[in-house]
């Protein structure tokens, strides 16, 4: 029997029920294959843009279709000289909703840095001329495996972005319903390559649900994602559940077809009693969930039966129903957890911390109800890196660099679902999403862009209707806005307060000048050089990035103070655990180079503000470093959960409780990705120890990123960060005795990361030697 003192995931509990019916169909709609071992004609280069550039030359081989990039295929206006090809099929006006995943088997013995898929989801099909298609899968690309092996790339179909008019969508959402008529294929470089294509695969929606009569998956609808649990119809489960006080059920109500209408049913059977229909309902919508709530409260206390029942005409039909969950009245102490991360939040631009301007006075009252670390770090300069660590507690050198999170890095959102939370994750920025691998052990997720600094009330918004779909407690909530993140967009009425209309005006003239001359990366960090050949004032310029990325950080204070007025009215804030964070420091032109060390305070100087009414003591204000990644082991102490048996944070809990058990040690940031040429990490790792700030260069070979050895010069910088925060001179000429503690300081740490990495991997996990783990627990991060 289960008991849902906490909300119960009937999704989690499977082994526990009783299956009836619910068998895979014996026939599956079929894939669509090209297969270049035979010619494809209908596969064709895409026609660059740009004159200066040729189309990927294609050639058949016995087995393959080889794609070579040569000089001709050179990307003008990227500052790494990158090369670049595509091709494209047209298709039969496919429906995208209906596909599964794209699968591209392929291998190469070049240096192909990226393999990405593209769709066209225009009205009408495009020439074939450079760019045709209109969207991505949120899983992009994919690092390439350069052994000469045949390999296989798998691309998500439904859960992707698009761009109409009116901003970035998901596709296949209410608005954006045109076929998928183009399916393209790329290639990225740094120098010419050959690549040989074998085939080419489109696996079917309803594919992905033939391997078991059930399961769990996570789908979209609405944009929004949802943990699912799947059954074919027809079928049912059984649940023997006692119900709890005030108990409801709440499920959304989803179909793969429209074609294919599902009759959901939901009854409930106290012991010794007939069975109630408490819910039934045909339903169709593919594109839509209907969130359903069902009312057991006449039934608490008691034992039942609780069905979930589905059929359909045609046997094998999906049916999904969307995070089931069974809640009653609070009967718990644990409190629910707000983790609100401001993407791009950097503290050196918040009155919180001192600033000049009075960017968050709503933090400022915060901070008299909880307490503050006055030194902060992310432990990654941007999003992609730092979110998937500190959902773990895990460095990037563990994780294996730019890759999605291995199976056995456990994210918080699992830990607190394993624990009876509701889970929910609301973000603007698919790096702190589906790009992490973060939906695992969410219930309603959702990572749409929104096109201006007013990304806060939209998600605000998201989690106040979960709250009112899904009102069990308690609950963790992920925020990660992005009202501060570059391309800057303030809105009224903080717009203007600091930058007048004109100077913005010409703000936006200078970024379209600086993105034409060099991309994104230019018009985000412009260098010296090329604002002086735009002809841009950098002083101007400068103050003119600050001035907007202020206007965005007062609106994005004033929303969060909007939050916490709206918990306290709905009595929630007095069981409450809110962490106020960031991801990294502000996207400013002077608060980043590549060749400056991450811990440079403009850069990964970040707020941690903690409060929970009762339970930690206001007005605390802490100066010891601190980072990001202790944030999981903080919260899961907290709320007396276990302790993951390898983590590297430590947990604050004790400074915040004024208990023993805390001593301060090294903060340690770290940034990596996978060299192509030796699939040898390749970054920097950095240590802040009080005074001092250390960074230095792994680099398996000359010329590996992340970046010319001309930039810089010696392997180790070191700075004086009590003089220094901003880091402008190192002292590694002066202070060699420094140098060489902390270069065999920090080539410990490495090697350790490197050797905990071994026990998450994307295959097997390899086993760790004696010598290892006794290294790894002297470290603390393995328990």
């Amino acid at each position: 029997m289960l008991a849902a003192d906490v909300p119960l995931h009937l999704e989690d509990h499977l082994d526990a029920a009783t299956i009836v019916g619910s068998e895979v169909p014996a026939e599956v709609p079929e894939a669509v294959e090209w297969r270049f071992d035979e010619p494809q004609p209908d596969w064709k280069p895409l026609v660059p843009r740009s004159a200066a550039m040729k189309p990927v030359q294609m050639a058949s081989t016995d087995d393959a279709l080889r794609l070579t990039l040569t000089e001709a295929n050179r990307l003008p206006w990227r500052s790494d000289g990158s090369v670049w090809g595509s091709i494209y099929v047209d298709l039969p006006d496919y429906r995208l909703a209906d596909w599964a995943s794209i699968l591209v088997r392929a291998r190469t013995s070049d240096q192909v840095r990226q393999l990405g898929v593209s769709f066209n989801l225009r009205e009408t099909p495009l020439s074939g001329v450079d760019p045709p298609f209109l969207a991505q899968p949120s899983a992009h690309a994919a690092p390439v495996i350069n052994d000469g092996s045949v390999h296989t790339y798998a691309f998500g179909a439904g859960r992707l972005w698009t761009y109409p008019e009116s901003g970035w969508r998901r596709a296949g959402s209410r608005d954006w319903e045109h076929p998928w008529q183009q399916l393209g294929i790329r290639l990225y470089a740094r120098e010419p390559v050959s690549f040989d294509l074998l085939s080419v695969t489109i696996i079917p929606a309803e594919a992905a649900y033939a391997h078991a009569p059930v399961g769990v998956r996570t789908e979209i609808q609405s944009e929004a994602l949802r943990r699912t649990l799947y059954t074919h119809a027809p079928g049912r489960l059984e649940y023997r559940v006692r119900v709890p006080e005030a108990g409801r059920l709440d499920v959304g109500l989803g179909v793969l077809r429209e074609d294919a209408p599902v009759s959901f049913r939901i009854t409930a059977k106290p012991q010794g009693g007939a069975a109630e229909t408490l819910l039934e309902e045909t339903y169709a919508d593919q594109q839509r969930w209907a969130q359903r709530s069902v009312d057991l409260s006449d039934l608490a206390g008691r034992t039942v039966t609780l069905t979930l029942e589905a059929d359909a005409e045609r046997a094998g039909t999906v049916a999904l129903w969307a995070a089931p969950t069974l809640t009653g009245a609070r009967a718990t102490e644990k409190p629910n957890i707000i983790f609100y991360v401001i993407d791009g939040g950097g503290a050196d631009h918040m009155s919180v911390y001192g600033y000049n301007r009075r960017t968050t006075p709503n933090l400022e009252r915060l901070a008299a109800e909880g307490a503050v670390f006055e030194h902060a770090y992310s432990n990654s300069t941007h999003t992609e890196v730092s979110t998937p660590s500190f959902a773990t507690s895990l460095h990037t050198s563990v994780l294996g660099g730019h890759h999605p999170l291995p199976d056995q890095a456990v994210t918080m959102a699992e830990r607190l679902h394993r624990a009876g939370y509701q889970t929910a994750l609301f973000t603007s920025n698919p790096y702190a999403g589906q790009q992490a691998g973060l939906e695992r052990g969410v219930d309603v997720f959702r990572d749409a862009g929104v096109g201006d600094s007013a990304s806060s009330v939209e998600l605000h918004q998201e989690y106040w209707r979960w709250r009112e779909v899904y009102p069990g407690e308690p609950y963790l909530v992920h925020f990660q806005t992005t009202d501060v993140h570059w391309g800057f967009g303030p809105v009224p009425p903080f717009a203007g307060i600091y930058v007048s209309p004109e100077l913005g005006e010409r703000y936006s003239e200078w970024e379209r000048q600086l993105g034409e001359a060099g991309g994104r990366t230019l018009a985000a960090h412009p260098d010296s050089a090329a604002l002086a050949e735009a002809d841009i004032d950098p002083v101007v310029h400068f103050d003119v990035a600050r001035g907007l990325y202020d206007e965005a950080m007062a609106h994005q204070d004033y929303q969060l103070g909007r939050l916490v007025e709206r918990l306290k009215a709905a009595g929630e804030w007095e069981h409450t655990l809110l962490i106020v964070a960031a991801d990294h420091g502000p996207l400013l032109p002077y608060a980043w180079s590549p060749y400056e060390p991450m811990f440079r305070s403009s850069v990964t100087r970040i707020p941690l503000l903690i409060v929970w009414p009762g339970r930690i003591a206001g007005g605390q204000r802490f100066s010891q470093p601190v980072s990001m990644i202790d944030v999981l082991p903080t919260i899961l102490d907290l709320v007396d959960l276990p302790m993951p048996e390898v983590m590297q944070g430590q947990s604050l809990a004790p400074l915040l409780l004024g208990e023993e058990g805390w001593e301060p040690r090294p903060v340690i940031l770290d940034e990596f990705e996978v060299d192509p040429e030796t699939s040898k990490l390749t970054g920097v790792i950095e240590v802040v120890d009080g005074r001092w700030g250390a960074s230095l260069l792994i680099k398996p070979r000359p010329g590996a990123w992340p970046w010319p050895e001309s930039q810089r010069t010696v392997p180790l910088l070191l700075y004086d960060l009590w003089n220094d925060p901003y880091t402008q001179h190192s002292l590694h000429e002066e202070r060699p005795d420094l140098v060489e503690k902390y270069t065999a300081f920090l080539e410990t740490q490495f090697e350790s990361h490197r050797s905990l990495a071994q026990l998450f991997t994307h295959s097997d996990p390899v086993a760790l030697t004696p010598e290892q783990l006794r290294t790894l627990r002297a470290l603390g991060y393995i328990q």
